[in-house]
């Protein structure tokens, strides 16, 4: 089982770039998963209800699209919170990878490409350093779910 290394400084610095993109949860979440859906368009089969949507704009408009751009960000938050132990920080991921491989089954893939646009995100509206100070913790927690995903046989 490996343990998480984050310097006080990479949690605070971290933290710091969270904030900024956090601060629109709902808009940016959104952003995030209409881009996914329309650079990996397969990523909508595992989203039955947003099937049928094929114009980005419609998808920005979806309550549903919107809903689970907030949720996704509320997960990552709660993990951000708890960069400095391991414990809390597995005791969030571990259920949700749980969730996503046993019971909705999706690619384990998707998880990078959500971090990807997450940090692609982040370098457009707050630059380099911001995406930089961030993607320590979007590879943590691609690995970690990876982890999960092997223990539940994929």
């Amino acid at each position: 089982c490996s343990t998480m290394s984050f310097s006080e400084a990479e949690v605070q610095s971290a933290r710091g770039a969270w904030e900024k993109i956090y601060v629109d949860a709902e808009d940016n979440g959104t952003t995030v998963l209409v881009r996914m859906f329309t650079e990996h368009p397969d990523t909508k089969s595992y989203f039955t209800h947003f099937k049928g949507m094929d114009s980005a704009e419609e998808m920005k408009q979806s309550d549903q699209v919107r809903g689970h751009g907030k949720k996704v960000f509320a997960a990552i938050n709660d993990m951000v919170q708890h960069l400095d132990n391991s414990e809390a920080f597995l005791g969030i991921v571990n259920p949700l990878g749980k969730k996503h491989a046993t019971q909705l089954k999706i690619d384990p893939k998707n998880f990078r490409i959500i971090c990807d646009i997450i940090l692609q995100l982040m370098e457009e509206k707050f630059g380099g350093d911001c995406k930089a100070s961030f993607e320590k913790v979007t590879n943590e927690i691609c690995t970690h779910l990876n982890n999960v995903y092997k223990e539940e046989g994929w």
